[in-house]
C-alpha cells in the first residue's frame, strides 16, 4: 500500500473577501508609494527589532547549551538595526533600496546567463534576466529616486497579487490518499 499526496482548491468566502481586500490594499498602496514606501520601512524595522529582542531572550533562557552565544549575537545584531532604522527612516529605506537593487542586478545577471545555457524557455529567461537587470540598474544608478518609490512599488505589487491569488484560488488543502497496489 503506497499513499500519495492530493493538493486541491478550496475556496470560501472568506477567501474572496479578504482577496478582495486585499486587492483593495495593493491598488491603495500603488496610489501613493512614497506612503507605502514608509510602511514598508516601519514593518521592517518593528519586525527585525522585535525579532532580535526575542533571540536575545532565547539565548538567555538556553544559555546553558550550546550556541546559545551566536544566537545572542544574532539577536543584539538585530536589535540594534532594528533601532537603527527606526531612529533613520530614511537612511534606512535608502539601504534597503540598495540591497533590493543589488539583488535584482546579481538576479538579472544570472538569469541571463542561465538563458544561453538552456534547452527550454531562454527567451523568457532572457527577458526576465533583462527586466531585473534593467531595474538593478535603475535603483543603482539613481538610488534617491529609487529610494521614494522602489519599496512601495514592491509592497504594493506584492499585496496586490496575494489578494488576486487568494480570491481566485482560496486556500489549497493537502490530504493523503491511499492507494493500494495490486
Amino acid at each position: 500500500m503506497t499513499s500519495t499526496v492530493v493538493v486541491e482548491r478550496r475556496r470560501t468566502g472568506w477567501d474572496v473577501v479578504f482577496g478582495i481586500v486585499l486587492i483593495v490594499a495593493g491598488i491603495v498602496l500603488l496610489g501613493d508609494v512614497a506612503i507605502a514606501t514608509k510602511i514598508s520601512v516601519w514593518f521592517i524595522a518593528w519586525t527585525t527589532l522585535i525579532s532580535g529582542i526575542l533571540l536575545l531572550v532565547g539565548a538567555l533562557l538556553r544559555i546553558r547549551s550550546g550556541g546559545a552565544i551566536w544566537a545572542a549575537v544574532g539577536g543584539a545584531i538585530l536589535t540594534v538595526i532594528g533601532l537603527f532604522i527606526l531612529r533613520n527612516p530614511t537612511i534606512g529605506a535608502l539601504t534597503l533600496t540598495l540591497l533590493a537593487g543589488a539583488l535584482f542586478l546579481t538576479g538579472g545577471l544570472v538569469r541571463i546567463v542561465m538563458a544561453f545555457q538552456a534547452d527550454e524557455n531562454k527567451v523568457l529567461l532572457a527577458i526576465g534576466g533583462l527586466v531585473s537587470l534593467a531595474l538593478g540598474l535603475w535603483v543603482l544608478i539613481d538610488p534617491e529616486a529609487a529610494t521614494l518609490n522602489l519599496l512601495g512599488i514592491l509592497l504594493g505589487v506584492q499585496i496586490l497579487v496575494e489578494g488576486l491569488t487568494l480570491a481566485t484560488l482560496g486556500r489549497l488543502r493537502i490530504r493523503k490518499k491511499a492507494a493500494a497496489k495490486a
